[in-house]
């Protein structure tokens, strides 16, 4: 629920496995509070399947999550978030997009509450450094 950074993963949506006409999420982020650094991050992964799918949701208040050069096919929903709960408080949450391939990573139907990020921020949460701040 807090942070995860996948790079070059594949995602599988399998469709029906919800019920007829249900989508699922990719995502699910926990972010509890603003200044926690943590979140989700896919770069250079492929979504696909026989399935439809939102990109994410949240779980917590401020969730947190960035697609950034990923293959999405059109298991992707053309809304791409769904606010879960959260409606009315969609300017808490951070789900972005940058850089995207495929039929399913066009944002001219995407919810209008999703966060355009500096590319400064997308390249720092697509550095392995924002989840291991450790080193």
């Amino acid at each position: 629920m807090g942070g995860g950074w996948g790079k070059r993963c594949s995602i599988s949506v399998i469709g029906g496995s919800l019920g007829p006409g249900l989508a699922g999420f990719i995502t699910a982020q926990g972010r509890t509070n603003p200044k926690d650094s943590n979140g989700f991050v896919f770069r250079d992964c492929n979504v696909f399947g026989n399935g439809t799918t939102c990109l994410g949701r949240p779980w917590r208040n401020y969730a947190r999550v960035l697609f950034y050069k990923t293959n999405m096919s059109n298991a992707v929903q053309p809304t791409g978030w769904d606010s879960w709960t959260f409606d009315g408080y969609e300017n808490r949450l951070t789900f972005a997009e940058y850089g995207n391939l495929g039929a399913g990573s066009d944002t001219s139907k995407r919810v209008n509450w999703t966060t355009k990020l500096s590319l400064a921020t997308i390249e720092n949460m697509a550095s392995l450094s924002f989840i291991d701040t450790e080193g």
